[in-house]
């Protein structure tokens, strides 16, 4: 089947090689639409900026469809094109056992840094990004990385937490952006991963933009 027809029936738009792998909802829902993007206090935002690797650096304005300026968006897509390259060297030089260095999610999940949860159960957890590309944005991450470090790593024996991850990515799209939302999968240098723990981010609350990348 081509990739024309399987993106037809599946509501999936795949762009380029490796990079992005990007799903779009357009679909209306009876789901009344929750929170709006809860606002950082002093104290989180001092404690968490000095952190490079804190959540992830989500500012491409072209990947996530944004209306700034031309100007600003050269300046984003510089910005994590740089911070993709700074993680990816990091990933490359960190043990060959395929876990990938410490992230910011560690922290996250062990409670040394303070997030917004918008999920959880036993293997998944969704909370806000403190970076929003819009006024719903929400990263949905497995809880135990298990060489997860980003999607083109999955083994055949995780097909059920990669199934799981976008269960839960499309429950919160759907209840919080009954207009539509888009889900985003950064995998690599190329496709601009900058935090080596898989994570989808989950995108909406305005019209968003296309082509992204």
């Amino acid at each position: 089947m081509s990739k024309k027809i399987l993106s037809l029936l599946l509501g999936i738009r795949l762009q380029g090689s490796a990079s992005s792998f990007v799903l779009n909802n357009s679909r209306s829902s009876s789901f009344s639409s929750s929170s709006a993007v809860t606002k950082r206090t002093s104290s989180s935002s001092s404690s968490v900026n000095n952190n490079k690797y804190y959540y992830h650096h989500s500012s491409n304005a072209a990947l996530f469809g944004t209306s700034s300026d031309s100007s600003s968006n050269i300046n984003d897509m510089t910005d994590e094109v740089a911070a993709a390259k700074a993680a990816a060297a990091e990933y490359k030089s960190s043990d060959a056992d395929g876990a990938g260095p410490e992230t910011a999610f560690d922290n996250i999940l062990s409670g040394k840094w303070p997030s917004t949860k918008v999920y959880e159960d036993s293997t998944v957890l969704a909370f806000r990004d403190i970076n929003p590309t819009a006024p719903t944005h929400i990263l949905v991450i497995p809880k135990h990385r298990d060489g997860l470090t980003k999607l083109s790593n999955a083994r055949d024996d995780q097909e059920g937490i990669l199934g799981h991850l976008l269960f839960v990515a499309q429950s919160v799209g759907k209840q919080e952006c009954p207009e539509g939302f888009r889900v985003v999968i950064n995998d690599g240098e190329h496709g601009a991963q900058s935090v080596y723990h898989l994570h989808l981010h989950v995108i909406g609350g305005r019209q968003l933009g296309w082509p992204p990348g």
